[in-house]
């Protein structure tokens, strides 16, 4: 059975709608409505954000209403109005150090003041569209400043975990570490241990017990358990005081200098910025990587986000909150609840809102030492050994170290400027660093350039390509991603002038692949898989003719080395011989193209195969529609697949091929003789086996084309079977009536093969998967029947997903 409800182009009986032209049909009213995705991932968002926002709080030594302002303003304003549905904003760990440094040399009100200035200078950003433009900020500054603010959170909540009081610099912090060691309150060590130990301990409860109740935040597990086991205990330690809201302090006018508050505005402006997009832009990655049953979400529009997030800094600001940015762990927390839209977001900032007015009495229970030690293992996660492992592969580690010393030793904006300083330094060195080595082997001559080619280098790679001798053999291994203009014209003069002198030259990249010289402008220079038809380029009458490029793969033709073709399928159809034949002359560009690019690339795997034989793991029976190309829509290459192609993708049942086995023949071979361990059956858009089978008129003349596609008729029945709904497509109904029969021959097929005694033995003794495939052309999508059971769903496959749903 399928998920929806059954409508039948088929069925008579059923009137048929019909709008007049011109006059689209009439919109009904929208509801609201909160799906209970959202409200599950709202809950789960508001009790990590609570115990959170009142610890940055606490971190920045602001009034800790600040923190639940910020956060119901950055749920209701910036998930409202931001470009990313699901990142959740609020009071981020990233600008504790830059808050903090604020209200320590401007006071509160004025510091609420440079948050609005910011709000304002984010939305002219966004009027200007220059969003993309902050990602082009070097990942290692971006990483170095978030560790550097976190090694600085760290250093300073460590005072308040033993029970004191941070200083307003890091390094007052760490040169008063050791008088505050000799201090100790026990009380606090004790409350901030255990909530560390429920923090780390809690997501690592093993068995089906840990899964349920890891569904409970740790953050409010830690904070909950340090404050019931402080009350309980009687332990004497300061908590958090909320003062009555009839007193909160919200902007002042700026007071201070002219230059230091605008300096504060860009760094204000700069971080928020930046670790907001950046977090839209890894929500999307989160998105994407969820399953395709749960709902998609559109793409973040970063533009949208900059004007939400000014929005929200500007109220946030007014209210006397603190700054407002993404926050990756309440974001990331909403999407793995399966948050829908940005209903979540905003229902978060409702329950932020509730608690703020109503639970003022509990969080005044919280123990300070339980939230500090909460910060501060958010600042010990900001140091990132992933980040550092990735840096150091890219040879960034200089940029990311420089980065954070500078964050923690000088400032956020000081650290950053020189984090940038030293990337372009980096990156001028990279340009003008080539290495060019000369060996030779069993007589042939390497040269290895390691490095970006530019003009700089080209005396140095000019003298050691004329040292090599004449008409030798030489091999130039190019390891690098950019080479200029003067560069790419002294290697093909060197190139011309040692070929002709009876020398070879064979270019080759960093894995030793060879590099198709660049052709000619009398060249076709179009894309392997541009159709012939689509050719606008033809070779000159001195030139020798080059066709486009074949992309190494499997089987795409009818009757490859892979394939067997069945009734229907294209013979081998020659076109006519003649000179002036275009076909023909299409053909041997192709067959000419093949031999010159192709062939050399995979004439060793081939040689192989010749050798080894065929081991395809997979038998793929599709359509003999042209525009389908099963190496091109399976990424597979020589001997993955064996294919049967006919018009479509018929499997008929035993006994009944009509003196036509060619079909039943392939799938005994495939399976009894080759092993395949699988068989997929593919369907397509727009196909015209089903087009003919809709339209056949009873009777008439019986010709080839009917005679094979009687065996759809039975797909045809199953579609018109009252009592079974329509297949489903990603969610969504099929489009019209003919992409319904697609789907539903796809299903029917996979019947037929189950029939085959062949078949039915190897599913018997669990050697075989069937699948069901479908291919939109039209949209270049590939779609997988699921195995949901009692459901005909095809899976929507995105480019990070590897689904493998056995029919």
């Amino acid at each position: 059975m399928s998920a929806c409800v059954p409508t039948r182009a088929a069925d008579s009986t059923r009137p048929e709608r019909i709008h007049q032209p011109h006059s689209p049909p009439p919109t009904p009213p929208r509801r609201f409505r909160i799906a209970g995705a959202d409200l599950s991932a709202s809950i789960a968002v508001f009790l990590i954000a609570l115990p959170l926002s009142l610890g940055i709080a606490l971190a920045t030594g602001a009034p800790l209403q600040s923190g639940l302002v910020a956060a119901a303003v950055g749920g209701l304003v910036a998930g409202r109005f931001g470009g990313s549905p699901l990142q959740v904003s609020g009071p981020a760990a990233g600008l504790t150090v830059v808050t903090a440094e604020l209200i320590h040399l401007y006071g509160w009100r004025t510091t609420c003041a440079i948050t609005v200035l910011a709000g304002i200078a984010q939305l002219g950003l966004g009027y200007l569209r220059v969003a993309r433009t902050a990602l082009a900020v070097s990942p290692a500054i971006v990483h170095g400043m978030l560790a550097g603010i976190g090694v600085t959170i760290a250093v300073a909540q460590l005072h308040i975990v033993l029970g004191g009081t941070p200083q307003s610099s890091v390094l007052d912090n760490i040169q008063g570490l050791p008088k505050q060691l000799a201090n100790v309150h026990p009380a606090a060590v004790s409350m901030s241990a255990l909530t560390l130990v429920l923090l780390l301990a809690w997501p690592r409860i093993p068995g089906r017990a840990g899964r349920l109740l890891r569904k409970v935040p740790a953050a409010l597990v830690a904070v909950a358990g340090a404050t019931a086991t402080a009350s309980l205990a009687g332990l004497t330690l300061p908590k958090v005081e909320l003062p009555s809201w009839s007193s909160h302090a919200l902007a002042g006018l700026p007071e201070g200098p002219v230059l230091g508050i605008v300096a504060a505005v860009l760094t204000v402006t700069l971080v928020c910025s930046v670790q907001s997009l950046l977090g839209a832009v890894a929500v999307d990655k989160m998105v994407t990587r969820r399953s395709a049953s749960q709902t998609r979400v559109g793409r973040a529009d970063l533009n949208r986000e900059l004007l939400g997030q000014g929005a929200a800094n500007i109220a946030s600001g007014a209210l006397g909150g603190l700054p407002v940015a993404g926050v990756a762990v309440r974001s990331s927390a909403n999407v793995q609840a399966g948050a829908v839209s940005r209903n979540s977001t905003m229902l978060h900032g409702v329950f932020v809102v509730v608690a703020a007015l109503l639970m003022v009495p509990i969080l005044e229970l919280i123990p300070l030492a339980s939230l500090a030690a909460l910060v501060m293992a958010v600042g010990i996660q900001m140091v990132s050994l992933h980040h550092i492992r990735t840096v150091t592969r890219h040879r960034e580690v200089l940029v990311y170290a420089v980065t954070t010393f500078g964050v923690v030793f000088v400032g956020v904006l000081e650290g950053v400027a020189l984090g940038v300083s030293v990337a372009v330094g980096v990156a001028l060195h990279r340009l003008t660093r080539t290495r060019i080595t000369h060996e030779e082997e069993g007589g042939t001559h390497y040269v290895h350039v390691r490095g970006q080619l530019t003009f700089l280098a080209v005396p140095r790679l000019s003298r050691v390509l004329h040292q090599l001798p004449q008409g030798s053999s030489a091999v130039v291994e190019l390891d690098g991603s950019f080479m200029d203009h003067a560069a790419y014209e002294a290697l093909q003069d060197w190139q011309n002038a040692h070929c002709a002198q009876g020398g070879t030259v064979e270019l080759t990249g960093r894995t030793g692949t060879r590099i198709t010289e660049p052709a000619s402008s009398a060249h076709c220079r179009c894309r392997p898989w541009t159709p012939w038809r689509n050719h606008h380029c033809e070779p000159s009458a001195s030139a020798q003719p080059t066709p486009p490029g074949s992309r190494p793969g499997g089987s795409d033709e009818p009757g490859g080395p892979d394939g067997a073709g069945g009734p229907g399928g294209p013979a081998d159809a020659t076109g006519p011989s003649g000179a002036g034949s275009r076909s023909g002359h299409q053909l041997a560009r192709g067959i000419s193209a093949f031999q010159r690019n192709t062939a050399p690339l995979v004439r060793g795997e081939l040689a192989r195969l010749a050798r080894e034989g065929q081991r395809p793991s997979q038998l793929f029976l599709t359509c003999a529609d042209s525009r389908l190309v099963t190496s091109m829509i399976t990424s597979s290459g020589p001997g993955d697949l064996f294919v049967v192609r006919n018009v479509g993708n018929l499997v008929p049942l035993p006994g009944k091929e009509s003196g036509d086995d060619s079909v039943a023949a392939a799938i005994e071979y495939a399976v009894d003789v080759l092993k395949v361990r699988s068989i997929t059956v593919c369907g397509h858009s727009g196909c015209g086996a089903m087009q003919a089978l809709m339209n056949a008129e009873p009777g008439g003349a019986m010709t080839p084309l009917k005679r094979w596609l009687r065996h759809g008729l039975p797909s045809l029945e199953r579609m018109a079977t009252k009592d079974r709904p329509w297949a489903r497509l990603a969610g969504r109904a099929p489009a019209d009536a003919v992409e319904q029969l697609c789907l539903t021959n796809v299903v029917q097929q996979l019947e037929h093969l189950r029939a085959h005694e062949s078949v039915a033995r190897a599913l018997r003794e669990g050697a075989l998967e069937l699948h069901g495939m479908y291919f939109h052309v039209g949209e270049a999508q590939a779609y997988l029947l699921a195995g949901h059971e009692g459901a005909e769903l095809f899976e929507h496959v995105s480019a990070a997903e590897d689904l493998r749903h056995p029919a």
